[in-house]
């Protein structure tokens, strides 16, 4: 196993309270698969994100529990020095906004060279070569004039592309990519995912990709797994999720998708609003916007139940959910 994530706990503490992000997440990828995160803004996608990649602010933000075990070892117990050799060189993010990622006094050449001098130990004229190659390898047009350009010269597309060249400048094991096209138009979206999933297979990484879009992991992920209040609701191959989720905010998220044959027809919306993570109500989490939802689920924690094969759901009424 690529990555096994365990019972992974975050918290943060402000002035109103303590906000639990995270609350025991557990998940696995293996060395060329996908797997999706999805769920609401405010759901725990990204924290865990940053938790697993060592780079959660801290404080105010702290890791209560779990492990997150990376190729065998428990990075949440390595020392900083170890975790940043780790970082860029083992595993790598993409993260949602280029523009605000990458330096905007530096060259997207010189950014991208500084990987290969810093972690490659490489002269500037050989780590310049490289870079020239990778902005190649990710198609960005005349590669070779358009180093010496900055990012506020580039397209937002473009930008994202140079990131992903980054992510994969040392050809890491594994690529956490965090909203990677949010602010992207659909054209430019599909060429981004198709570039992104093309690379993976070329070179077996294994990929977490964070999103609210199902229709953006649709053609890409292997898995999936739903977060929800900073748990997972169900996890799932993705054939699964789309022919029929058994967790009512699944069915949810699919049905507020808009779809060509119901031209004409109010587009569905999950009622209410996503809890606000100082105060998560009692049993599920979900059980607000619930119209599924019964006693049992005002009051106890639902365990995440083996529906069948990988399939899990975290729903006391799965099977009536499935049934639709």
């Amino acid at each position: 196993m690529l990555l096994e994530v365990r019972d992974l706990r975050v918290e943060f503490r402000t002035r109103d309270g303590i906000v639990r992000a995270v609350n025991g997440v557990t998940y696995s990828v293996e060395a060329g698969e996908t797997l999706a995160v999805l769920g609401e803004s405010g759901s725990g996608k990204s924290v865990t994100a940053q938790a697993v990649m060592g780079i959660l602010d801290m404080p105010p933000g702290r890791i209560t529990g779990g492990e997150v075990l990376f190729q065998g070892r428990d990075l949440l117990k390595l020392k900083e020095d170890q975790r940043r050799k780790v970082r860029g060189a083992e595993m790598a993010m993409i993260f949602q906004d280029a523009l605000s990622s990458l330096n905007p006094v530096l060259t997207v050449g010189a950014q991208l060279a500084e990987m290969f001098t810093v972690h490659r130990g490489m002269s500037r004229k050989e780590a310049r070569a490289r870079a020239v190659e990778l902005m190649d390898r990710v198609r960005i047009p005349a590669a070779g004039d358009r180093a010496g350009d900055y990012p506020h010269q580039f397209s937002g597309g473009m930008r994202q592309r140079i990131m992903i060249a980054m992510a994969l400048a040392l050809e890491p094991a594994l690529i956490i990519a965090d909203e990677p096209t949010t602010a992207l138009d659909v054209t430019v979206q599909a060429q981004v995912m198709d570039l992104l999933a093309e690379l993976q297979r070329e070179l077996n990484m294994g990929l977490i990709l964070i999103t609210h879009d199902l229709g953006v992991v649709a053609d890409v992920a292997d898995r999936i797994a739903v977060m929800y209040a900073g748990r997972i609701v169900e996890t799932a191959p993705v054939y699964d999720i789309y022919k029929a989720p058994a967790h009512p905010y699944t069915r949810g998220l699919l049905e507020s998708i808009p779809r060509l044959d119901q031209k004409g027809k109010e587009l569905y919306a999950i009622k209410g609003l996503p809890p606000n993570l100082l105060h998560i109500p009692p049993g599920c989490a979900f059980h607000p916007r619930c119209p599924m939802a019964q006693d049992v689920c005002r009051r106890d924690v639902p365990p995440l139940y083996e529906v069948a094969g990988e399939r899990r759901s975290a729903c006391y009424f799965w099977r009536e959910t499935l049934d639709g």
